[in-house]
């Protein structure tokens, strides 16, 4: 009978406990086995309905930037799209508990930022918009209508 499980169990695929568990790709987080991809979208939305097109068609967010390398990456991206009018992404600056402060819409922490000079604005609640010309980050109000970049 033994011979007869396993020969079963091979056939089915069954793996040692000693085989190596896979290898985390270069620059995620271990425990993180994620990978993000991200799209440029041309058609023109308002921050809302850009939110709303990321969730609907690609279950995601727009994108959020933690580093200079994913900043660049994104701004190439954007360009390859011959985008001339500067796209979402996915930070906020509003007034919270009597402070102004900006924040990435996918709760993800906020450490890092590229701003242009005098921004962000602290006089209304806006969104921010990524250069496809110098890289920078600009205050918006969020009923523009602008193309966008997802991330999911």
């Amino acid at each position: 009978m033994w011979p007869c499980l396993l020969l079963a169990l091979a056939l089915l695929g069954s793996v040692p406990a000693s085989y190596p568990a896979p290898r985390q790709p270069p620059g995620v987080p271990a425990g993180d086995t994620t990978q993000l991809h991200y799209a440029v979208v041309k058609k023109l939305r308002t921050y809302s309905g850009a939110q709303r097109y990321c969730q609907d068609v690609y279950r995601g967010r727009l994108a959020s930037v933690h580093s200079a390398a994913r900043n660049q990456e994104l701004q190439k991206l954007a360009r390859t799209y011959h985008i001339t009018i500067s796209p979402w992404i996915g930070a906020v600056t509003s007034r919270r508990a009597g402070q102004w402060e900006s924040y990435w819409e996918d709760s993800s922490p906020w450490n890092y930022a590229n701003w242009a000079p005098t921004h962000p604005f602290h006089i209304v609640t806006t969104c921010t918009t990524l250069s496809v010309r110098d890289g920078l980050w600009r205050s918006r109000f969020c009923f523009q209508l602008r193309p966008f970049i997802c991330q999911y």
